[in-house]
């Protein structure tokens, strides 16, 4: 989540609203907050930390593990229509990489905005492809992984 909040301005330039959530209490997040990520990043965490008691949206989203009692760290991208268009959940041993989840961001807005797709680890400036037959079997003509 610090990794996150060291990145806020990008995902704001973005256009992202960042959320966390956690079967913590406020009162949690609250310590946390001070006694840690504020140590972490200037001025701590700068985007909501939510309370899931109970592990209700965990669920709605696969993450809650009702026998630990906790939502399982995961990262979701959510468009403006409210679709999830990608997730990420790993064990609690090995941390997300923000820098794919901007990059992931920025793929998913090119791909909204132009209809183009793009291939694998793209990044911006690089090759899109044009969905549609006379792409088909052509792939290999447009991009070389």
């Amino acid at each position: 989540m610090a990794a996150v909040a060291a990145l806020y301005g990008e995902f704001k330039a973005l256009g992202v609203e960042v959320l966390s959530l956690s079967t913590d209490s406020r009162f949690v997040h609250k310590i946390w907050q001070e006694q840690e990520l504020s140590k972490m990043v200037e001025g701590g965490v700068p985007f909501p930390m939510l309370s899931d008691a109970g592990g209700k949206i965990g669920t709605v989203y696969g993450v809650y593990d009702a026998a630990a009692g906790v939502d399982i760290r995961g990262r979701f991208i959510i468009d403006p229509d409210f679709v999830v268009r990608a997730m990420e959940v790993l064990t609690p041993e090995v941390g997300r990489n923000p820098a794919e989840l901007i990059r992931q961001v920025k793929a998913f807005q090119h791909v909204a905005k132009t209809g183009e797709v793009t291939p694998s680890g793209w990044e911006p400036g690089q090759v899109t492809l044009k969905p549609g037959p006379a792409l088909v079997g052509k792939v290999w003509e447009v991009w070389k992984p």
